[in-house]
């Protein structure tokens, strides 16, 4: 038995992005999607326009988000999502894309993500899973929390939505050695630990800025089939495809892949509640930081959500960006 009730919703492991917003009128609402040039973002943000809402794809192939932009537009009827470049690991471009924006913003969708097969640094020297899972959220979040707490004034709130993996639970944040400049370098710890990140970031944030009328969750999209695979080992392929056999999860459409997330933009459970891991549509349960992942794929380990380890991150990510 839990100590407390987890927040639940209507909706399934099976249910798609379509079904979370049916019905819902985001009519005046402006977003931004991150890595909407393909995959869950570009079904989050497809999502999202054909429920009326103003999309900005934030992306670092122009090329790609306009003809992602331009189907969305013909299948939807609606408007033509906007197009800008962004790339995380360039903190030139999240400063330019930040200050770039006027007016206010209700909807921030952390959703791109970058998985290496071995040992790649940003031209500042971190560790490129981190630093574009990550920092470049971070960064972007923080540059835009004005237009954030705009939005909320005008909308009863404004969301941030930070996308995480499963692959949270193969590991904490090593405050250490955050950027593998001492310890062995594995790709798998290194994405762990970028998606650790992206749920403590919605601890923090919320904490920091739930007085403004910012809310952020972090959500878990299952097991999908996506371009972010592409750069796997074959030691990755195999333990994905060994997780799959065990029936640790089992891969979903992208539509489906994109459900969770849109129940953290849009369902009122969340509209004023943040800093919880969403799992299959709902929030998950908490599980012990030495839990099996095969026994608790739908879990969220106690790192993942640490309060303390929260505002420590938030502070070093200040730290790293100011240097």
């Amino acid at each position: 038995m839990t100590a407390r009730e987890y927040l639940t919703t209507s909706f399934t492991a099976s249910s798609t992005a379509d079904e979370v917003v049916r019905g819902v009128d985001l009519t005046g609402l402006r977003a931004v999607v991150t890595g909407a040039s393909s995959g869950i973002g570009a079904e989050t943000a497809r999502a999202l326009t054909a429920a009326g809402a103003q999309v900005t794809l934030a992306v670092r192939n122009t090329a790609a988000g306009d003809a992602v932009a331009g189907s969305i537009e013909s299948s939807t009827g609606a408007i033509r999502p906007r197009v800008v470049r962004l790339d995380l690991a360039d903190r030139a471009t999240v400063r330019s894309f930040a200050a770039a924006w006027s007016g206010p913003l209700h909807l921030l969708v952390n959703n791109a993500g970058v998985v290496t097969g071995g040992l790649e640094r940003t031209r500042d020297g971190w560790e490129l899973q981190f630093a574009t899972n990550h920092l470049g959220h971070f960064a972007l979040a923080v540059g835009l929390h004005d237009a954030l707490a705009l939005g909320a004034s005008d909308r009863d709130g404004a969301r941030i939505v930070s996308v995480s993996s499963t692959a949270h639970m193969r590991s904490g944040v090593d405050f250490d050695d955050l950027h593998f400049e001492r310890r062995d370098y594995d790709p798998q710890i290194a994405y762990a630990q970028s998606k650790t990140a992206n749920s403590l970031f919605a601890v923090e944030a919320t904490r920091l800025w739930a007085s403004d009328g910012i809310v952020t969750n972090a959500v878990n999209p299952g097991g999908v089939a996506t371009g972010l695979q592409r750069n796997f080992t074959a030691r990755q392929r195999q333990s994905l495809d060994a997780a799959e056999a065990a029936g640790v999860f089992r891969y979903k459409t992208v539509e489906q892949g994109a459900a969770t997330t849109m129940v953290a933009a849009v369902a009122p459970q969340f509209a004023h509640s943040g800093g919880h891991y969403l799992d299959d549509a709902r929030e998950a349960y908490t599980v012990p930081n030495d839990a099996d992942l095969a026994r608790h794929p739908h879990g969220v380990k106690e790192w993942a959500l640490d309060p303390a380890a929260a505002e420590r991150l938030w502070a070093v990510s200040a730290d790293l960006l100011r240097a």
